[in-house]
């Protein structure tokens, strides 16, 4: 009987050179059809399948019935890191985004929403769902909420055509200062998986922020949900003495560049001015 430590170890090679296959193989390419690589490796099909279905799971692999395993399109990664003298928007987006409006209404706030931005329960607040998308591929579903008294005139045709934080401070005069993220894993529900064309309970990350302008007031709070197939987050550390002690960099977008993993490093348009 084959020990579950040496059943690991034949995964984990199994794993690692189909890892060394997506890193040296072109997006949308076929990699080795599983007689090939079953004889390569000197395991069996059942395994092999297995570790595949795992790559397929994270992103990595796509499994196109009756054609084969292919190479996926790389993630998205938001990374998180402080850059001095930079906004909320910086430049350098790879990749096309866009925003599709799926729903825009003016509700009152309720007690939950209206904590979140600290206002009454009774005030009229737009929410607004979009359906953010990267080269025509659906990526996240945005819930945002504002205080339909700070945004007058806003309609959903504008948040498919500009950036809402530049609309932010071009139309209505509203400087932005600074805002508090929370990112948590999370499975998408049903309105959610139609909407991002994945299935039902499928990975996802969750985003809740809350932005404040210079006066202080919150103008926003937005709960995000990320494909956890296509979307990772890079943390940058400092460890070295420094006057800050060491601690996690955080709080602007990035430039667009390239996060070891070859996964593509980008700036989500919603903070920049594009749309």
């Amino acid at each position: 009987m084959v020990s579950s430590e040496s059943h690991w170890r034949k995964r984990e090679r199994i794993r690692e050179h189909l890892l060394d296959l997506v890193e040296v193989t072109r997006v949308g390419a076929p990699i080795p059809g599983e007689r090939q690589l079953c004889e390569e490796l000197e395991v069996s099909r059942p395994t092999l399948r297995s570790v595949v279905d795992d790559l397929v799971r994270d992103g990595l692999l796509v499994r196109e019935h009756g054609r084969g395993v292919f190479v996926a399109k790389a993630k998205v990664a938001q990374h998180l890191s402080q850059t001095a003298g930079h906004t909320l928007g910086v430049g350098g987006v790879d990749g096309v985004w866009t925003s599709r409006t799926v729903d825009f209404r003016s509700v009152t706030a309720g007690p939950r929403i209206g904590r979140r931005l600290q206002v009454s329960p009774g005030e009229q607040v737009l929410r607004i769902t979009r359906l953010r998308l990267v080269d025509g591929v659906p990526m996240s579903v945005e819930k945002l909420n504002v205080p339909q008294s700070l945004v007058p005139g806003l309609t959903a045709h504008d948040l498919e055509v500009e950036s809402f934080y530049r609309l932010l401070g071009s139309r209505f005069g509203i400087l932005l200062t600074d805002a508090s993220q929370i990112i948590e894993p999370t499975v998408v529900d049903e309105a959610e998986a139609e909407l991002l064309g994945v299935p039902l309970h499928a990975p996802a990350l969750l985003f809740e922020r809350e932005t404040r302008d210079a006066d202080g007031r919150v103008v926003e709070f937005t709960h995000s949900v990320y494909r956890g197939d296509r979307y990772r987050i890079f943390t940058q550390l400092s460890l070295a003495a420094r006057p800050d002690n060491g601690k996690v960099l955080g709080g602007s977008w990035s430039a667009a560049s390239t996060v070891p993993g070859a996964d593509t490093l980008v700036v989500d348009p919603y903070w920049t001015d594009k749309a």
